[in-house]
């Protein structure tokens, strides 16, 4: 039977359910501070938009 359950992801086999490995990561404080700083997001924000607008002026010609 264990061998059905892990016939869709083989690669996780050696993962138990609960264990060690099994939780989510924990973000570290360089992390926390670049989803909490303004500054940043307001970086990423501009970033991501002209590379927007860079995709929909390629598309346009």
């Amino acid at each position: 039977m264990a061998n059905e359950e892990n016939k869709h992801t083989p690669h996780v086999h050696h993962i138990e359910p609960y264990s060690a490995e099994f939780t989510t990561m924990v973000p570290t404080g360089f992390v926390k501070f670049f989803r909490t700083c303004v500054i940043w997001q307001f970086i990423r924000f501009v970033m991501i938009n002209i590379k927007m607008t860079i995709v929909i002026l390629k598309s346009h010609h």
